[in-house]
């Protein structure tokens, strides 16, 4: 059954949910939307774990939310997207289910093999929502424009394939298992401030001063987690 939440939720989900959502917010918000998903994470540990949070967890959950709302800009004059907001909420619940699922009580599971079902479970769910037409799919063969430079279709699905699927998920999956649901779902959240700088380097989308503030809060909320973790373990 964790295989199978892990395939649907986990890559289907969250793959799906995520990519709608950048077709209207830049990958820095969606991602940062994303990443709402380690406030499930905690709450799950809550209510079904038993697992109450301390009080450092608490603050390190208050810095995040405040660097989100900086991310998104929630008090400026800048405009977002309702429904790629909500798109990249529906991720985060698909990242929760990652973090939850790989921290715990499937460690007896190979990483690549916990991946490969997974990605098995979730392409196939996938396909059969485009034969359903719940899910609209084209091909193309087009070349990828990228910085300036120009790709083959083929590194670019590739890339996508291997590295920020295979890679990311087997080594997210080792480091879940390592350091548990609860913190490796905030040390994830550097996910996003590397995003933004690539994002920023091959796109072009230049984070507001806000938003670099915003992930300064997201470190601390990390670093004050982290904390607590340290203490917990001795």
């Amino acid at each position: 059954m964790s295989v199978i939440l892990f395939g649907l939720l986990a890559v289907a989900g969250a793959q799906l949910f995520f990519f709608n959502a950048v077709q209207s917010l830049s990958v820095g918000v969606a991602l940062m939307l994303e990443y709402m998903g380690l406030i499930l994470v905690v709450l799950w540990q809550w209510l079904v774990a038993g697992h109450r949070p301390g009080r450092n967890t608490v603050i390190g959950v208050g810095l995040a939310i405040v660097g989100l709302a900086l991310v998104l800009d929630l008090f400026g004059a800048a405009k977002v997207d309702v429904i790629g907001i909500l798109w990249g909420l529906g991720a985060a619940v698909g990242l929760a289910t990652y973090y939850v699922v790989a921290g715990s009580g499937i460690r007896d599971i190979p990483p690549i093999t916990m991946t490969g079902a997974g990605m098995v479970i979730g392409g196939l769910s996938l396909g059969v929502a485009g034969l359903l037409g719940a899910l609209p799919m084209a091909v193309s063969t087009d070349d990828v424009e990228l910085a300036g430079s120009s790709f083959p279709w083929f590194v670019a699905v590739g890339a996508l394939g291997l590295v920020t699927g295979a890679l990311a998920y087997s080594s997210g999956v080792v480091a879940a298992g390592r350091l548990g649901a609860k913190l490796s779902a905030f040390v994830g959240l550097t996910e996003v401030l590397f995003a933004v700088v690539f994002a920023w380097i091959l796109l072009g989308q230049l984070p507001e001063g806000t938003q670099l503030v915003g992930g300064v809060f997201i470190v601390a909320g990390i670093a004050v987690v982290r904390r607590e973790e340290l203490r917990g373990s001795h």
